[in-house]
């Protein structure tokens, strides 16, 4: 995900760990609280209803042979402002690791979003939506908690419901200026299946283009779904690896509330 070492790379205390530093951060950082539609990568474009709110409380794991990243905890709150239209933040707290180095924890780059629903799904068309989301750095780029540089995701999502079944995806661009990044697409596609009232369970592959400096490209295969407590109390989890671009293991556990006004 979108953060970078480059003050490491620059006093050449671990050159040798520059690149996997990015790579790891990015893949972590940026695709699950970005990466979205929680618990996955890929996001849909379903905003929340009108006068009601959503709130999760998750962490976040990449583990690798170039380091560990981990988001613990992490907060995101979205908010029905209007029809079709969504508020989004998420404010994470972040800890890294580079082989050989003591680790970091902090604050990390915040995020904010709006998704906007233009077309309403009926039986035979799918919704579809966009979700334009900005990173502002409040995460310190020294410790590798942080881009450096505000950045931002263009994506447009689109959806569609089939007989207990949900696939939806789509596809958009990054634009990151920070020093050793570069501006790249992205997207990704799911299928999901509500298996009972409690229980749905579904599969994604997620990629992303070439980052930066010798930052390839990468795609990841991830399991996942959540358990519903109740109407207003949920349990998130997901789990995957890279299938392209470098073997990382990962993993997303979360509690989700929502509440509103019943009509």
């Amino acid at each position: 995900m979108p953060l970078s070492a480059s003050d490491r790379l620059a006093t050449g205390t671990a050159t040798k760990y520059g690149r996997a530093v990015r790579t790891l951060l990015w893949i972590v950082l940026s695709a699950y609280p970005v990466f979205a539609g929680p618990p996955f990568h890929t996001d849909d474009p379903v905003p929340v209803a009108f006068h009601h709110w959503e709130a999760y409380l998750f962490a976040t794991a990449d583990r690798a042979k170039d380091g560990r990243t981990y988001q613990v905890p992490a907060w995101e709150l979205n908010a029905g402002a209007a029809p079709n239209l969504q508020l989004h933040l998420v404010v994470p707290l972040v800890y890294f690791r580079a082989p050989g180095e003591r680790g970091a924890y902090g604050v990390g780059d915040i995020e904010t979003g709006i998704k906007y629903r233009f077309v309403s799904e009926t039986s035979t068309r799918p919704q579809i939506g966009i979700f334009p989301m900005l990173e502002i750095p409040s995460g310190s780029e020294s410790r590798g908690l942080g881009n450096g540089k505000a950045w931002a995701r263009l994506p447009v999502w689109i959806q569609k419901n089939i007989d207990g079944w949900t696939t939806y995806g789509g596809a958009g661009w990054i634009i990151n200026g920070a020093s050793g990044m570069r501006s790249h697409p992205f997207g990704g596609w799911l299928l999901q299946r509500a298996i009972n009232k409690r229980v749905s369970l579904g599969g994604e592959v997620y990629s992303e283009g070439t980052q930066g400096l010798d930052l390839p490209a990468f795609a990841i295969l991830t399991f996942g779904g959540y358990y519903n407590v109740n109407e207003h109390f949920s349990i998130l989890f997901n789990a995957g690896r890279q299938v392209a671009g470098g073997p990382h293991t990962i993993g997303y556990l979360g509690l989700y509330w929502t509440w509103g006004p019943d009509k």
